[in-house]
Formats: C-alpha cells, structure tokens, sequence
C-alpha cells in the first residue's frame, strides 16, 4: 500500500514493516506506540527503521496513519500519573513530608 510519510511516497506492506523490525529491540515507550508481533514500539522508531529517516523529518501523526491502514494496533501516549499536590509542594520546598 501506498503510504505518504515526510512527504515522500513509501509501498509498504505488513509483512515488511514486521520484516524491517523483526530484531529491532524496542525503545522505552514515552508517547504513541504500534503493536507489531508481541513486542510494542514507539512509533517514532517504526518510522525512522522502515523510512531509513531521521525521525525529525516525520510526525508520529504520519506513521500511526500507514500503521493503521496497514492493519496494525496503535496505542496513544501512556498516561503520566497525577502527583499529589502535596507532595509536589513538598518535593519543591525540598521538606520531607510529615504525615
């Protein structure tokens, strides 16, 4: 299938995405993610492995829109957890918190 990244045009198929990252080890996840097999990737690294760019040529935008046409599972950013006002005011002041 004809896909469109960095505006260039790309053929790409499932089979050589998984191909292109079969024994790629997965970067640490801090935003979007693909599914591909049983391992998750960010998606920056999907793109810039079957690209061969430098990921800041691209948006994750563009590879999570070939990724899903092509039939893979995109995941959003992980939620980053919400801290305690509490202890965030006592993590700035630099005070252990007393209960």
């Amino acid at each position: 299938m004809r896909c469109i990244i960095a505006n260039f045009a790309f053929d790409l198929t499932a089979r050589e995405v998984t191909d292109a990252m079969s024994g790629v080890s997965p970067e640490p996840i801090t935003g979007p993610s693909v599914q591909i097999g049983r391992r998750a990737y960010p998606v920056k690294q999907v793109g810039a492995v079957i690209t061969r760019q430098d990921r800041r040529d691209f948006t994750a935008g563009e590879v999570i829109r070939a990724m899903t046409r092509l039939g893979f599972t995109c995941h959003p950013a992980p939620a980053v957890a919400a801290a305690d006002p509490l202890e965030t005011a006592s993590d700035l002041l630099g005070k252990p918190l007393e209960g």
